[in-house]
């Protein structure tokens, strides 16, 4: 089943990363392999030799169905995707398929379209988009399964406009996602409820009730943000300074419900279902009880795709129990894992579904044994042997998908983890407990005082780990063929620890010395070099000179305190240039202009009128919204090479500006319109 489920991966990741294949080769060979399969198969017991093409047959034909799986659960492939419609949307009804999440200052909304309206009348469609509807706007949160007819049409979401920002567009396209909405009072109207109501339905009332009940007995902001995070797997009430301190203690795991918190769940089951073990016929009881509270805990988080995900996985090694499959638990996941991209091929690009995998199979491998090297003296110290090694295989195991998607890796995840797991186990069973006593307001009351202060002391020790000096290793970058050789080290190592071949540290080495050489390359070509960037990000002037890991980073006094879109948009770029030191310069308001002069290149930035100014040789003027308007004046009086509109303007006037340019053959860089302005200066 491994075997299936890799080459079926692969099939996935062919139609990913090479759409320009047509779908006819997919079904053609998917056809082909499934006629002739057989038919070699039948033959290859009288000719033996011909076993391997059997075998080259089959995995076509599993190859060519990851393949067309993928092509078909892609929605924008639909015929009656909105995306297909020729004339302009006026208007359209969509429904909220899930649950909404509050933003700082807006609703964000996931709709399904059903009907859009153009010069031809209404018709019904299909196709997701995000609708983000302002807080002054709206001053309660929509629910789940509402109607809302919205006027205009959704936007299709644009590519990252600065260097190696987050692509956000590829990130939802995932999701089968291609659009958004931003809509203001006046824009929607709200039709009422989907009377066609679901399990999905019925599953986020019982989570809305649930979110509400840990509220009433759970006490404090940040208390009940971490219980209704680790319980229910509801993430919108961390703040920034939370998920920042759990992050640099390696404990980021548990505030997203997945391996680990169905894992403690089904541990605590087989616990308080041991007296039937005893007993061989009772192993599908077992088994039966534990299906149904597993799948009881998925419904009341609101079958969220990452419960649905470990809980599905976790179903399988359930029922692999009593019929024996345990000696195999690598084919039981596997199993689950084809079951799963059977349904969402998708989920194969989620982090998520990654790293529970990884994770899942790192303990499997190596806990057993890491915890053999080692016979504890004591019963306490052998639970924390037990928790060190379970936290040793999953950070081994996730060790290089860390550094590729998150950029950091945190130094004290052992020391962390030792009170974190223990103290997430106390959280999710109170919490649980909470929600089953509801009904008896005392005891509800008593146990979410316990988890709240259980919530409080792990609190403390998260900010306490975050603030030892080194905590965190931060600003890596590797590319993906990197984190595939680091998984390839890592395997080369294990295959030398669990089994004393050599051949696994050759391994190693090989795949070692490669990486060194490319990330000497990527020091080459990105650290040692110096650029100097105008930055994209709406309403404000933004610009950075790189220069061997050090940065100069010019920015208004609004946007310096915004640290949440700078680590999104600069962020990016300076961990691929290495950059390990900040000068921060925040502008000063009445500036009528600055001059920056960086490795021979002079660059003026215009805060007012070019008659105020002073003739000057300049290479390149940035005109912010407060500046000139008339570019022939500035090309005039400062003949730069070129005229950069920095992302300050708003979008009528930036319009307004390069027809200007256009007119008098003025050269000209937008922001708001190219994305961002980089420029080498090595000369």
């Amino acid at each position: 089943m491994v075997r299936v489920a890799i080459i079926f991966m692969a099939g996935i990741l062919l139609a990913i990363y090479h759409p320009d294949i047509p779908d006819a080769y997919g079904f053609y060979s998917l056809w082909i392999s499934a006629v002739l399969y057989p038919l070699v198969y039948w033959i290859a017991f009288r000719k033996p030799v011909l076993k391997i093409g059997s075998g080259l047959i089959g995995l076509i034909f599993v190859l060519s169905a990851g393949f067309v799986v993928l092509h078909i659960r892609t929605e924008s492939r639909q015929d009656d995707h909105f995306l297909h419609i020729q004339d302009s949307i006026q208007s359209y009804v969509g429904e909220i398929v899930k649950s909404p999440e509050e933003k700082k200052n807006s609703w964000k909304l996931e709709v399904e379209l059903t009907r859009v309206k153009t010069e031809q009348g209404w018709q019904s469609v299909s196709g997701r988009s995000l609708v983000y509807v302002s807080k002054k706007d709206l001053n309660r949160l929509p629910s789940f399964g509402e109607q809302w007819l919205i006027r205009g049409a959704p936007q299709l979401l644009t590519p990252p406009a600065n260097p190696h920002e987050f692509d956000f567009k590829r990130f939802l396209s995932f999701r089968n996602i291609y659009h958004q909405h931003f809509i203001r009072l006046g824009d929607f109207a709200i039709l009422g409820q989907n009377t066609h109501r679901g399990i999905l339905y019925y599953s986020m009332i019982t989570r809305a009730w649930a979110i509400h009940q840990l509220h009433k007995h759970v006490h404090g902001v940040q208390e009940f943000a971490i219980a209704k995070a680790l319980v229910l797997g509801v993430t919108d009430g961390l703040d920034n300074e939370l998920e920042n301190a759990y992050s640099a203690s390696g404990a980021m795991h548990v505030l997203a419900v997945s391996g680990l918190h169905v894992g403690i769940i089904y541990g605590l089951l087989l616990f308080l279902l041991k007296p039937l073990q005893k007993r061989a016929s009772s192993r599908w009881v077992i088994a039966a009880l534990s299906l149904i509270c597993l799948w009881m805990y998925a419904f009341v988080t609101g079958l969220s795709p990452s419960v649905l995900r470990a809980v599905t996985m976790f179903s399988f090694m359930v029922i692999a129990r009593p019929m024996g499959w345990t000696t195999n638990i690598f084919n039981t996941l596997a199993a689950s894992a084809f079951i799963l991209l059977l349904y969402n091929p998708y989920l194969i690009m989620s982090v998520g579904f990654q790293l529970s995998y990884l994770a899942v199979m790192g303990i499997i491998s190596l806990q057993r044994p890491l915890y053999n090297l080692w016979t504890a003296p004591h019963v306490f110290l052998d639970k924390i042997w037990q928790i060190t090694t379970v936290s040793i295989a999953a950070q081994i195991a996730t060790f290089a998908l860390g550094l590729l998607y998150f950029h950091q890796f945190p130094v004290y995840f052992l020391f962390s983890n030792l009170f974190v797991i223990p103290g997430s186990f106390v959280i999710l069973v109170g919490g649980i407990l909470v929600l089953f006593t509801s009904f008896i307001p005392p005891v509800a009351e008593g146990i979410g005082w316990v988890t709240e202060y259980s919530i409080r002391v792990i609190n403390w020790g998260v900010f306490a780990v975050e603030k030892l000096p080194f905590s965190l290793i931060n600003q890596v970058h590797i590319t993906t063929l990197q984190c595939w050789l680091l998984i390839g080290m890592i395997l080369g190592l294990m295959f030398l620890f669990l089994y004393k071949r050599f051949t696994g540290l050759l391994f190693s080495v090989g795949c070692v010395f490669v990486f060194v050489i490319l990330q000497w390359n990527h020091f080459t070509e990105h650290v040692q070099q110096k650029k100097w960037i105008v930055y994209r990000i709406p309403g404000h002037t933004v610009m950075e000179f790189i220069d061997h890991g050090k940065s100069n980073f010019f920015t208004d006094s609004l946007l310096a305190k915004d640290h949440e879109r700078i680590r999104f948009h600069v962020r990016p770029n300076r961990i691929m240039a290495g950059v390990s030191y900040v000068n921060e310069q925040i502008s000063v308001p009445g500036n009528e202009y600055e001059l920056n002069v960086w490795n021979g290149l002079r660059i003026l930035t215009l805060h007012a009128t070019v008659q105020k100014l002073p003739a000057m040789q300049v290479d390149y003027v940035i005109v912010t919204h407060a500046s000139e308007r008339n570019l022939a004046l500035v090309q005039e009086k400062f003949q730069p090479r070129m005229i950069i509109l920095d992302s300050s303007h708003p979008v009528y006037r930036e319009k307004n500006l390069l027809r200007q340019a256009k007119e008098h053959n003025i050269r000209i860089h937008s922001v708001l319109s190219e994305g961002a302005f980089t420029q080498s200066l090595t000369f």
